[in-house]
């Protein structure tokens, strides 16, 4: 009776580990962290529903075949060949068409919703990456945070000391992106979405936020040495503690931004991410 128990606790909690992996589609994310989030974990869960449905098909024609029109007992020779079938035919071009122009068809239209500009976000910040940090530009409050290029140790970093990036929830969001020096990658995983980081070009990443919480961010380019070293955080509060950040940062006199006249001449001698 007791190995049963345990036999019926350990299938249940089974099951809702996968219930809850198809929720997510085993993506290192959950519902509501960003609107483009909730896009990208559509089209990848719709996609691998289609493949799958696909895979059975195949695999029960394959076991049909193998079984209706095996060799039986006393047979001899081959079994009865078709040249031609043309529904088969019709059915084995169509299909496939139709497939691929409804994956083509699902991925526009999530792209273009994930690329598409905010006409008045809420929140507007400029990012700079640099070796091997992190500049935030927030402005519509017409502040700034700097970050330092942590010590340089090529050990990881110190979670309570990673530039943190504040955004308050559920609004409407625009960051633009750039670099100051070499080609770097803004990532944040828990969003399912990263994007380029260009000298001398501004890229643009649109979202809403959805749920509070802290999610892990890096640079996903290798961009030099201690490239392991660029991390750092966003953080989605509440609008009470975005703008209590924000006047934290006009308190210690991070007012207005740091521009393009940080940036790293371009003819200077340094570290490239080739």
């Amino acid at each position: 009776m007791l190995k049963a128990s345990a036999v019926a606790v350990l299938a249940a909690t089974t099951l809702t580990a996968c219930s809850e992996q198809a929720k997510v589609g085993f993506l290192p994310t959950q519902r509501g962290t960003t609107d483009n989030a909730d896009h990208v974990m559509d089209l990848w869960i719709g996609s691998w529903v289609a493949a799958l449905s696909v895979g059975l098909v195949t695999w029960g024609l394959m076991l049909w075949c193998m079984i209706a029109y095996r060799r039986r007992k006393n047979e001899t020779g081959y079994p009865r060949q078709l040249a031609y079938h043309a529904p088969l035919e019709v059915f084995y071009t169509i299909v496939p068409i139709a497939m691929v122009v409804s994956l083509f068809f699902f991925s526009e239209r999530a792209q273009t919703a994930i690329t598409a500009r905010h006409d008045n976000p809420d929140v507007s910040v400029q990012v700079y990456g640099k070796q091997w940090a992190w500049d935030f530009n927030y402005l519509d409050d017409d502040v700034y945070f700097q970050g330092v290029q942590a010590h340089l140790t090529g050990e990881e970093g110190v979670e309570e000391t990673l530039p943190t990036l504040y955004l308050p929830v559920d609004s409407q969001v625009e960051l633009e992106i750039t670099s100051r020096d070499v080609i770097h990658s803004f990532w944040v995983p828990a969003f399912l979405e990263k994007i380029d980081m260009f000298p001398e070009r501004t890229n643009y990443m649109s979202f809403t936020t959805g749920r509070e919480g802290v999610f892990a961010g890096k640079c996903a380019e290798l961009c030099g040495e201690f490239h392991s070293e660029m991390l750092f955080n966003v953080a989605v509060v509440s609008q009470e503690e975005y703008d209590a950040q924000m006047q934290q940062l006009r308190s210690e006199g991070n007012v207005g931004s740091v521009g393009d006249e940080y940036n790293r001449n371009p003819n200077q001698n340094v570290t490239s991410n080739n």
